[in-house]
């Protein structure tokens, strides 16, 4: 429940609703939205990032947080641990069950691969269960992949790798259809014809969704398949290292059991991470709306066998995550509702971004607006927002739409007595999405041979800034791509003798360094804090 004082600044809001009603807020020019970026956006902050020491990007610039986990040495002891031992035995193993591993086990079962699923906590907790807005596919009669390409590209800065983009845009259509009949469930008109909206960046609507809660649905067809083909799935194993061969090829990954604490070896011809983002490692001090496993794992493991990376030091920052109430303080607040007519507005009642910019911009112009020009909302705890005008989609569309359009998020906020199709809500960035990652081409096959990467984890197609509904489509569009690729590849690898050198070579570049004190993946985030006395 609001405040009597938050209460009171609602007022304001009302007040100026029925004018903004008619008002479109002008789009940012170029250089203008270039000097938004660097004056506001965290990623340009001179402190931001650091120069990482050692490894295939050495020399390169990533975020802290990023730069601590890739400067730890293993949790395993490469000259004491046995790789003698077998547990598992695939043509494929997959790291992650989130949507892009989940995708790419069941392509890689169509082929006719032996495929394992490791996953760390259990399938289907992963971000692909929290995303809420949609997945984009140019697939109605004024839109094609050509102009999506080069809505990507822009989003991106230009900083994508085209060839990833062009996958992405060419495969959407098709993926779209997968998932229907699978038996995801979109929106749609009474005619079967799919609901499309638009999101920030867009220039058709193009946006397909099932309500706000596209992932969860999206994820339930995906795990509801791969059980009912049988698809083996460890639950709560995280893999902590990969296994290189004596001829320098992917082999497998040792796992470990978060409830015997025993390790696991598995042994692979091919193998895909898909491990998410890091969203928990609170990059910036932000909060996130990631899930609980989304620590880096798998650019950890791929950095120290020798893969490169690309864009760590580009994070997105989702514009809309809530300030209020506490209690759900970073949780996500979709693109979906400015999509459908909500406004950003501040103190004073007044718009001061299109709503529908780039995240990356709407991010800054929120933070501008709070930090420098002191037009936010304080809460109780102190935190600054501003206000997402909600009701304006009910006025703009009829009574019921919110309910109708945003059951989940409704829902979440009638707990706490706040009812958004008649209050806006409170908003301020949170840390949403890692646009960068592991470097791929559009097999998804990374420079290391026998290793695939899909997903968040991957970095190049996003450049340095993804659009709404992108993410959705990638795990798709490289899920199925990395398990159609690796289970061809398995039909022809012959594995060497199983090793760990890699780790060696890069324990003793730490040395050197006189780094490698702590230890990486964490595997999960450490909220304790210090116990005083």
């Amino acid at each position: 429940m609001y405040t009597q004082e938050m209460q009171e600044a609602i007022k304001i809001v009302e007040q100026t609703r029925e004018r903004r009603l008619k008002e479109t807020f002008p789009r940012l020019k170029p250089e203008e939205k270039e000097n938004l970026l660097r004056s506001y956006h965290p990623d340009y902050k001179p402190d931001a990032t650091r120069v990482v020491k050692v490894g295939p990007n050495k020399g390169d610039k990533f975020t802290h947080e990023h730069a601590d986990l890739l400067e730890s040495r293993s949790m395993l002891d490469p000259d004491t641990f046995s790789l003698d031992n077998i547990d598992f035995d695939v043509d494929v193993l997959v790291i992650g069950g989130g949507g892009a591993g989940t995708s790419a086990a069941l392509l890689a079962h169509e082929a006719g691969a032996k495929v394992m699923i490791a996953t760390k906590l259990r399938h289907g907790d992963a971000n692909t269960m929290m995303a809420e807005g949609g997945i984009q596919a140019a697939d109605k009669e004024n839109d094609s992949p050509a102009i999506h390409y080069l809505d990507v590209m822009g989003g991106g800065g230009f900083y994508n790798i085209p060839e990833l983009v062009a996958a992405l845009v060419l495969d959407a259509p098709l993926c779209i259809q997968w998932l229907e009949s699978l038996g995801c469930m979109f929106s749609k008109f009474p005619d079967g014809t799919m609901h499309t909206i638009h999101g920030g960046g867009t220039s058709r609507k193009r946006m397909h969704f099932a309500h706000d809660y596209s992932g969860a649905e999206i994820m339930r067809t995906l795990r509801d398949e791969a059980r009912n083909r049988g698809i083996p799935v460890i639950e709560f194993s995280p893999a902590v290292e990969l296994i290189i061969d004596e001829y320098g090829q992917c082999a497998g990954a040792v796992l470990y059991n978060l409830e015997t604490e025993q390790f696991l070896v598995v042994r692979a011809k091919t193998v895909i991470i898909a491990t998410g983002g890091s969203g928990r490692l609170h990059i910036g001090g932000f909060p996130t709306t990631n899930h609980y496993g989304a620590t880096a794992d798998g650019i950890v493991m791929a950095y120290r066998a020798g893969a490169k990376l690309i864009y760590l030091d580009a994070t997105q920052f989702h514009p809309t995550g809530v300030a209020f109430p506490e209690q759900i303080v970073g949780q996500l607040v979709t693109e979906k509702v400015r999509g459908l007519g909500a406004q950003l507005v501040n103190a004073e009642g007044e718009q001061f971004i299109y709503p529908l910019e780039t995240r990356d911009a709407v991010s800054s112009a929120i933070i501008r607006e709070c930090k420098e020009r002191k037009k936010g909302i304080t809460t109780p705890s102190g935190m600054q927002g501003v206000w997402l005008d909600s009701p304006m989609i009910d006025i703009i569309h009829g009574k019921g739409t919110i309910e109708r359009e945003l059951p989940a998020m409704f829902r979440q906020y009638k707990r706490f007595n706040i009812n958004m199709a008649e209050q806006p809500i409170l908003v301020y960035p949170t840390l949403h999405y890692q646009n960068g990652g592991i470097l791929i081409n559009d097999k998804a096959e990374t420079s290391i041979p026998n290793l695939y990467v899909a997903g968040e984890a991957s970095g190049g197609v996003h450049g340095r800034n993804r659009l709404m509904g992108n993410s959705l489509l990638d795990i798709i569009v490289f899920g199925r791509r990395a398990g159609m690729n690796a289970a061809e590849r398995a039909k022809s690898v012959k594995l060497g003798r199983l090793t760990l050198d890699h780790v060696k070579r890069y324990h003793e570049e730490l040395r050197k360094e006189g780094l490698g004190q702590k230890v990486a993946p964490i595997l999960l985030p450490d909220y304790r804090g210090k116990i005083s006395g």
